[in-house]
This record gives structure tokens, sequence and C-alpha cells, in this order.
């Protein structure tokens, strides 16, 4: 359930007095205590405003949310540190767990979505190939010679293999006309 601003800062107020406001329909009431509770921490950690609906989400750098992660490895307990920052338990834990598994590298935010399928066809024309330097070019003219005289090799190459089967099946086919010859009937006269 989302609660304004007002709402949040009554809730808080009659906490600090000792009383609890009424717990809405549908919600466990030890649930709605505690989140009053974190309500009062923020409130006192990060001043009033920080109960306010942001109009977008904090953009989170790696060296900030390494500094939230090293406190909480450092002792200082995860929901104590994610009420001074004013995020959600849950987010800060999921930052430790990602540093512990990748190290720094798993504090970079990733690219969310699927991959566009046609990411090739988007990209065709837009980019030119850079032009080689001198030494580049001489060794591309190098390389496309040296291709051309492989292509060249193994086309002789093809033609020798092809004579040789050709000669093979020649010889067969004698062979077995000699011996289709031999084992003619002869004539008895």
């Amino acid at each position: 359930m989302r609660y304004n601003y007002d709402y949040k800062r009554k809730a808080v107020e009659l906490y600090r007095q000792g009383f609890w406001p009424d717990t809405p329909d549908g919600i466990n009431t030890d649930n709605f205590h505690n989140t009053i509770r974190i309500w009062a921490k923020i409130e006192k950690s990060c001043g009033p405003d920080a109960l306010r609906h942001k109009e977008h989400n904090k953009d989170w750098t790696p060296e900030d949310r390494y500094a939230l992660v090293a406190r909480v490895l450092a002792g200082e307990s995860n929901k104590n540190v994610a009420c001074s920052a004013g995020i959600n338990d849950g987010q800060l834990n999921q930052w430790v767990h990602k540093y512990k598994i990748y190290g720094y590298n798993g504090l970079i935010p990733k690219k969310k979505g699927r991959k566009s399928k046609n990411f090739d066809m988007k990209k065709v024309g837009t980019r030119k190939p850079p032009k080689p330097n001198e030494s580049e070019y001489e060794e591309l003219i190098r390389l496309r010679a040296e291709n051309e005289y492989m292509k060249a090799e193994i086309e002789v190459i093809k033609k020798e293999i092809a004579l040789r089967e050709e000669k093979e099946a020649a010889r067969l086919k004698a062979k077995k006309q000699r011996s289709s010859k031999n084992s003619a009937p002869k004539d008895s006269n």
C-alpha cells in the first residue's frame, strides 16, 4: 500500500508520542508497526523530506553503492545503513550479495531488457570502418596477395586430385573390361 506524505508524518508523530495509528484494512498490524518504526528512523536520520515520494528513483553510482556496502561489511546493521541512506534494506542486501560474488563490478548497473533482434540490421551502413594507416595498408595488400596465391594453389591441388581420380576410374574400367573378356565363354568348335 502506498501512503502519502501527510499520513506518514502523522503516523510518526503518534509513534513518538507513544501511540499507534489505526491499522489499515488488509494490513498485518505487526508489519504496519514495523513500517512506522522505519519511517521514524528515516525521518530522524535524513529529515522529514525523506518521507516524500520521489519523482524518480535516485541513480546510485557504483562509488555510492560501495560506500554503503563497505559500512555493512564493516559490521554496521543492514537496516541501520539502509535507513540512514533512505533506501529499502532489501535493495542494500542485494548490493552486498552482488559485491560478495562479483566484487566492485557487481555494483555497476547493467542494461535491462531484451536485446534487439535486428541489431545487425540497424547498424548496416551507419558506421564506416576506419581508414588503415600506411603500415596496415601495406599489410592488407600483402595479405590479399597471399590470399590469392593460396586460392590458386588450392585450385591446382583440386585439379590434380580430379585428374588422379579420372586416371584411377579409367584404370578400373579397363581392368573390368579385361576381366570380362577373359571370363567370356570360349567357343569350342
